[in-house]
């Protein structure tokens, strides 16, 4: 299952710094606006202690991690839902992802200049919220026309999916982003239709300088109350000290600089895992002799369902699922001592994937 997660804001917050530190690509990261015209796209693992305990206990040939696809997409500035700037690749980028980052700006620095002039996270992010629910009442407005035509002839149903999709055009209309709309289970299929970029999830990343990496500082806090109601987390992060770290070679020698900043991970370990939570996934384990491996699935697929992310024979042909926990994998140290300890279960289709689960499926295609 790919993920993409959208790094945006507005020019010259660290927008690509940061996609340097998670990715190592050496994307452009430099002092003028634009400097991103096209996304920079890279590949990252996720990290996983698990999947290399388990790599441990069974010392396979190849050991492959899940990963995570990022994307640097251009800066946005005002008036971007009218083309301004680069506002229109922007705009169709960020409808390409899963999941938004955006990274706003918390440290003072006369040597890199604002868009805006001066540091203001929450004028910031204001902006962008505009331009992002501006274009999605354009999207709505073009969705509502389209359902009003076809509720003109009084079919029920026709005329329900107008008025869902005029309570949603209502919403935006109002200021709001689609995903503090409460949703109905009827009302799901005309709201992810309209596909709208506020709707979907988004983590908030404060930017600031090494010295506020671990308590924040003014801007954060103003930043903070300002989405203290959003269903969102934020992150604080030190762009540009992360990308130091990630220049280390050594293990030892990176962590040794996290600890002296007062932190236990690095600040992109810490995001990669919170833009995996963010899309509500958990990972399963394939575990042999050839290969040691963890697959991504939505919490709450049940078994054929995380059959079909090795291959969709593997859900046409499902007959059970071979599963043992995580912990008693650990515990007894083999699939063999597992199953000798009677430990492992077999379930059939309606069984629930659990996070950590090392699964084995049985098909016949």
């Amino acid at each position: 299952m790919a993920l993409k997660c959208g790094i945006v804001g507005l020019p010259n917050v660290g927008k690509s710094t940061l996609f340097n530190a998670l990715t190592s690509a050496k994307a452009l990261a430099a002092n003028f606006p634009f400097a991103t015209k096209e996304p920079n796209i890279g590949m990252i693992t996720v990290p996983d202690k698990r999947l290399d305990k388990l790599a441990d206990l069974v010392k396979p040939q190849k050991v492959v991690p899940t990963t995570v696809e990022i994307v640097d997409i251009a800066g946005l500035i005002k008036g971007a839902s009218q083309g301004e700037g680069l506002g229109n690749q922007f705009l169709a980028n960020i409808r390409e992802v899963d999941a938004i980052i955006h990274v706003v700006r918390c440290f003072e620095n006369d040597n890199v200049i604002h868009v805006e002039s001066s540091v203001d996270p929450v004028r910031d992010k204001e902006i962008i919220d505009t331009e992002l629910v501006l274009k999605d009442l354009e999207t709505a407005e073009k969705a509502l026309e389209k359902l009003k035509k076809a509720a003109k002839g009084g079919d029920k149903a026709a005329v329900k999916r107008m008025e869902i999709g005029q309570r949603i055009f209502d919403h935006l209309a109002e200021g709001n982003s689609a995903r503090d709309l409460e949703i109905g289970e009827g009302e799901q299929e005309i709201f992810k239709e309209m596909s709208l970029l506020t709707a979907k999830p988004i983590l908030y990343v404060c930017n600031v300088d090494e010295g506020s990496a671990v308590d924040g500082n003014d801007h954060v806090a103003r930043f903070r109350e300002l989405i203290k109601d959003e269903k969102a987390e934020t992150l604080l992060i030190s762009a540009a000290i992360e990308e130091e770290i990630a220049e280390l070679q050594d293990y030892e020698e990176k962590m040794e600089f996290v600890s002296e900043m007062g932190l236990s991970e690095p600040g992109t370990v810490r995001l990669i895992l919170a833009s995996y939570t963010l899309l509500n996934l958990i990972t399963y384990f394939t575990a042999g002799e050839k290969e040691v491996r963890a697959w991504t699935i939505t919490r709450g697929t049940k078994a054929p369902g995380a059959a079909s992310v090795i291959h969709t024979d593997f859900e046409k042909g499902f007959i059970r699922a071979e599963v043992i926990a995580y912990e008693n994998f650990v515990k007894y140290g083999s699939e063999a001592a597992v199953k000798e300890a009677g430990k492992m279960q077999v379930e059939g289709k309606e069984y629930v994937v659990k996070d950590g689960d090392v699964m084995h499926f049985r098909f016949n295609v």
